[in-house]
């Protein structure tokens, strides 16, 4: 009698063997009933043996680049759409390449390695999708009948791909998840996304580098910088002014901790608008400063954008650079006082072009900040964050939405309640060991918008969260 309990893949393939010649059916091998995919979403693979997504090693854009299994960040080198090859076929084609998945060479072995490759529409490129337990699939290829397959059920990063004889293992098995178009929220609350390296954050803002990867900066001595090549694993990368700001002492009382920058790429360079004030003090005030490469030590202070004084009923803190679809830039800003606020802004220079100055949402002098204003499709949202940032663990900040078909507004809430009145759509909020989400931005990135936050962990650490951005069938937003 042969054991189940015994070690190797080649036991098992003896054991499928022995039972097939004894007449005995192990699985079927007929079409999909349940496994339905959409051919103009995106989907992430994650092999239930170890939670790991399908991906191209190391975003290679090449022909030939192997796959791999890797912990899941949703780039688009792990973002996967399923192209119609007819009678239930698909090729599964990579976001970040538009390359398709292959088995090397046509092989019919098994091991054979899964790579990428240009899209012939080839057999060996071809797969159909077979239904597991608990919803899960399995891609048999068409080529060589067999499963794509984590090879030596290998729970590591970067562990192969391969294919294999379709034994209904757990490495054979692939949850599918779209990861844009969705239109069904969670039943609650995400956990943010994983991240690594150096993600002690306060008050975020990421951009896209033109030559690839990322670049943060968030409140800090001088403004702190951080560069991520994934927007997965980030690494500390200086301050902005590693010189000090001088001009901006006279709001901060001497110090040098700067708040809240704000970053875009525009035009063939970086731009940067951040506030200098003190806690609890409106009299703040808002800088530009840009520069050509991101880096420390790079920046040129380019002025004064906008300040308040304790006789204002707003507050200079909290800047966002907007530009809307006419090409227009706009800067908001503001915290408690009398709201979010307004201005135009002169696209040469990016300083203030005119004195008019717009409230857009408040909360009666009650707690409100952090502005952030996204086009897309046809609406402007304005995100901001509600109630008390900067209590670690106690904080009680959450995230908010509204929106508007003009960037000046009027913006108003999923109820239709207007944001100059206090109204606004939650978004996120604190849950289990997540304290305080808040200071918000998005990033529109090539495989879909991302918000990117703070929270505060159990110990009052302040780190940095990232998830995913979907929206539902009535176009408001909400994370996964």
């Amino acid at each position: 009698m042969l054991s189940l309990a015994l070690p190797g893949r080649r036991v098992i393939s003896a054991l499928m063997i022995a039972l097939v010649a004894v007449g005995v059916t192990v699985l079927s091998s007929a079409p999909a009933r349940a496994a339905t995919v959409d051919t103009n979403a995106w989907y992430v693979l994650t092999a239930q043996h170890s939670g790991k997504a399908l991906e191209v090693f190391e975003r290679s854009t090449a022909d030939g680049a192997r796959i791999a299994q890797w912990a899941r960040n949703d780039g688009a080198w792990q973002q996967w759409q399923f192209v119609d090859s007819g009678g239930g076929w698909y090729r599964l084609r990579a976001r970040h390449s538009g390359k398709v998945l292959d088995v090397r060479d046509s092989s019919s072995a098994n091991g054979a390695e899964v790579i990428q490759w240009a899209d012939r529409g080839a057999t060996n490129q071809q797969f159909r999708l077979a239904d597991s337990a608990n919803g899960a699939v399995r891609l048999i290829n068409r080529n060589s009948g067999k499963a794509l397959d984590v090879w030596e059920h290998s729970t590591a990063d970067g562990a192969r791909v391969s294919q294999y004889t379709d034994l209904d293992g757990a490495n054979q098995r692939w949850q599918l998840a779209r990861v844009d178009g969705s239109t069904s929220p969670p039943v609650a609350y995400p956990n943010p996304g994983t991240v690594t390296g150096d993600v002690g954050v306060h008050d975020p803002a990421v951009v896209r580098r033109p030559g690839g990867g990322y670049l943060l900066a968030h409140t800090g001595n001088d403004i702190s910088l951080k560069t991520s090549p994934d927007r997965a694993a980030f690494r500390n990368a200086g301050a902005a002014f590693p010189g000090g700001a001088p001009w901006t002492t006279t709001y901060t009382g001497g110090s040098r901790n700067l708040w809240a920058p704000d970053l875009s790429y525009l035009n063939g360079r970086y731009w940067m608008y951040y506030s200098a004030s003190t806690f609890g003090s409106n009299r703040s005030a808002i800088f530009l400063a840009t520069s050509t490469t991101g880096d420390s030590g790079t920046w040129t202070h380019a002025g004064l954008v906008v300040e308040s004084r304790t006789s204002d009923s707003f507050n200079a803190i909290d800047p966002n650079l907007v530009v809307d679809a006419a090409g227009r830039w706009w800067l908001s800003f503001g915290s408690f006082w009398s709201g979010i606020k307004l201005v135009a802004l002169n696209p040469s220079t990016g300083l203030r072009a005119d004195n008019a100055m717009v409230s857009i949402a408040g909360r009666n002098g009650g707690a409100i900040e952090a502005p952030f204003i996204v086009r897309r499709g046809s609406y402007y949202y304005l995100w901001v964050s509600f109630d008390r940032c900067c209590q670690g663990a106690s904080s009680t900040y959450r995230v908010i939405v509204g929106r508007s078909t003009n960037v000046t507004g009027p913006y108003a809430d999923r109820n239709g309640t207007a944001m100059t009145a206090g109204g606004g759509t939650q978004v996120l909020a604190g849950h289990g060991g997540v304290h305080g989400p808040g200071h918000q931005a998005v990033l529109a990135d090539t495989d879909g918008d991302v918000l990117v936050y703070h929270y505060y962990a159990d110990n009052g650490a302040s780190l940095l969260g990232i998830n995913r951005i979907g929206y539902d069938s009535a176009g408001w937003p909400f994370v996964y």
